[in-house]
């Protein structure tokens, strides 16, 4: 089965995945710093890990693999397979560069817990 494209306004609330403004530029600014061409998806996923049973997982690919779902969201084209969408459909990645630290934030309304961290969750 080849990858599925779906633009934001193609995912229904809590299947897909969504980025702010903010995380999107964010993502922007990294693929120019780190000389990654435009072309590369964003790929979002979840490994078995971290305290508190799974850890987010954030990187670039050149291409989609075979089943991954696919969203166009500001502009950045991300990549999920279906295995993390299960876990993180409905996540909001935001970008935070607060008093607090510097970084992504998932904010996954699947998540029952997370670590202090904030980068591993359990369902």
């Amino acid at each position: 089965m080849m990858a599925e494209t779906q633009t934001e306004s193609a995912s229904a609330p809590g299947e897909g995945v969504t980025l702010t403004e903010k995380a999107a530029a964010q993502v922007l600014k990294l693929k120019v710093e780190n000389n990654i061409p435009q072309t590369h998806g964003l790929r979002l996923g979840v490994k078995g890990g971290g305290c508190s049973g799974l850890s987010y997982v954030l990187g670039f690919d050149e291409h989609p693999k075979e089943n991954d779902k696919v969203f166009v969201l500001q502009g950045v084209t991300v990549f999920v397979d279906p295995k993390s969408l299960f876990y993180i459909g409905g996540t909001v990645l935001d970008f935070s560069d607060g008093l607090n630290g510097k970084g992504f934030v998932f904010n996954n309304p699947q998540a029952a817990k997370t670590c202090g961290c904030g980068n591993s969750f359990g369902v």
